[in-house]
């Protein structure tokens, strides 16, 4: 199997931003931000770049801070062909049998080009703005039985949706639109999240399981854990790529913002219970580079999934495959500036990776 490439796609405004500094989350929040808007013009460019560089999917962030990603998802997909759509969206926020039918309505408008990215929730307090009081475990129960209640609409039979839980309870559950899709039945589903109940949760109901990236070594366990199970292993990252890896640290270390950013962006972090967060966190303070070329000095200022992929296409190429090796297959990247980085990736990464991979696949047909 070839190794599949995502896109985040950026947030609004950004695609024409000229510095990385400002597309800091400290900026993001603020209620003058263009993140608050929807921006067809870059999102337009952006996706169409996306599918001629050949990257298959673009991930839509869900926060309170942006617009809705289903409405996105069915914006863009009546101006792209090929690109496919991975929705954010959180649990416990609408009935599942009606999150089902949005969802199987967009199937139907774009060519069934959209997967899911569940993620169980946010901060506390972004979780209790939108009416959720739930604590950290509790929102993963709660998603356990979202997803089953999805899973029984999805599956169809002619029968009738049943269902008596702690958070849910559906009774003659029926819908007649189909989640359609030339090779699909259901939505792939990424389930987000560094704690066991994101893991366990990945495992019982999803296609796939997606956390922050980290060594090769360090993930292998995970990644064949994860095949034991059925899934697949999803990495998000970042990637910095220039001519040389002087060239590409150069370029890292450029964006690091002013002292005050570095303060704002570390409250909210705090503000948050989320395992991830808190580990992207203590990684950049206690570690910075993990390898050679993967760095987490971004973390504190540009987000937990900042953590960066560092070097020439070359050094990037054969980092890919060596993930490839213990057996993960698939990735969630950002880059600055937003656009010219998936450029880069897209048109001296990929091939490099795609020109590998046929030659191993060659050896082995031979050997």
């Amino acid at each position: 199997m070839n190794l599949r490439f995502h896109w985040m796609l950026p947030k609004g405004g950004e695609v024409a931003m000229q510095t990385v500094q400002e597309t800091s989350r400290v900026l993001t929040t603020k209620s003058s931000s263009k993140a608050s808007l929807p921006d067809m013009e870059g999102w337009l460019k952006f996706s169409r770049c996306a599918e001629e560089v050949g990257i298959e999917s673009v991930l839509m962030s869900f926060s309170r801070y942006e617009p809705d990603t289903l409405v996105i998802a069915a914006a863009l997909g009546q101006v792209t062909k090929k690109l496919k759509f991975i929705v954010a969206y959180r649990t416990g926020f609408m009935q599942p049998a009606t999150f089902v039918q949005q969802v199987n309505t967009l199937s139907g408008l774009i060519d069934g080009r959209v997967a899911l990215n569940i993620v169980a929730g946010s901060s506390t307090e972004e979780q209790r703005g939108y009416g959720d009081f739930l604590d950290h475990d509790e929102r993963y129960a709660r998603a356990d039985e979202f997803l089953e209640i999805c899973h029984a609409f999805w599956r169809g039979n002619n029968e009738d949706v049943v269902f008596d839980g702690k958070y849910f309870k559906v009774e003659s559950g029926q819908l007649s639109t189909p989640f359609l899709a030339p090779d699909r039945k259901t939505p792939e589903i990424y389930v987000s999240g560094h704690s066991e109940q994101a893991q366990r949760l990945a495992q019982r109901r999803g296609d796939g399981w997606l956390r922050l990236i980290d060594t090769p070594e360090k993930l292998a366990p995970l990644a064949t854990h994860s095949r034991e199970h059925g899934i697949e292993l999803c990495l998000r990252l970042c990637v910095i790529c220039r001519p040389t890896r002087a060239e590409a640290v150069a370029a890292a270390r450029a964006m690091l913002p002013d002292e005050e950013t570095e303060k704002q962006e570390r409250k909210i972090l705090s503000s948050s219970d989320s395992q991830t967060l808190k580990q992207a966190l203590a990684t950049a303070d206690e570690v910075g580079w993990l390898n050679q070329n993967l760095w987490a000095g971004l973390v504190p200022f540009y987000g937990s999934s900042s953590i960066a992929l560092i070097g020439s296409p070359e050094e990037l190429a054969e980092a890919f495959l060596a993930y490839k090796a213990v057996g993960i297959t698939q990735f969630i990247i950002s880059g600055w500036p937003k656009l010219e980085e998936m450029n880069i990736f897209g048109r001296e990464v990929m091939p490099l990776v795609r020109r590998y991979e046929e030659k191993k696949f060659a050896a082995d047909c031979r050997g």
